[in-house]
């Protein structure tokens, strides 16, 4: 049995899905940059800089990796169960946003603006068989959780 070297499985190339998933993510930030909500605690100074800092190198490293790395071995035929669950996450973040501009600023909605685009993004990188993205998302995920609980759930 051959083994197959790490390295061997990947190519570099280009996933428009990766990145139409990551500007449907940010499109409502873009939106939230350019407009005040009524109870907007989302800009009140961080308490954790640090971990915002590492939490966005390891968003764009597993952005990088998600657009710009294919693994030979993904299937393909796409998987449908990931794909909806994906789309659900999306929603769940958008339905999340208009909460918040509804002027909920709840724990609940809180936790939903921050883990539902990084569920989005690790069932993406599980379905295109993504290793390297899925660990970066999987680091991002933490900071960003550590983020969102310290600055508004505490």
């Amino acid at each position: 049995m051959k083994k197959v070297v790490f390295i061997e499985k990947y190519r570099f190339g280009f996933d428009p899905w990766g990145l139409i998933l990551f500007l449907m993510v940010m499109l409502p930030n873009f939106f939230w940059f350019a407009v005040h909500a009524p109870n907007d605690v989302l800009r009140k100074e961080s308490l954790t800089p640090i971990v915002d800092t590492i939490g966005s190198v390891f968003q764009v490293l597993f952005i990088a990796c998600m657009c710009l790395l294919i693994n030979n071995e993904r299937s393909k035929t796409d998987n449908l169960p990931l794909i909806i669950a994906t789309t659900a996450s999306v929603v769940l973040y958008y339905i999340s946003w208009t909460l918040y501009y509804a002027g909920i600023t709840s724990a609940w909605v809180i936790l939903m603006l921050t883990l539902a685009p990084c569920v989005a993004f690790l069932l993406f990188a599980i379905g295109r068989k993504n290793l390297p993205a899925i660990i970066f998302a999987i680091c991002f995920t933490i900071c960003h959780l550590i983020f969102g609980i310290v600055n508004f759930i505490v």
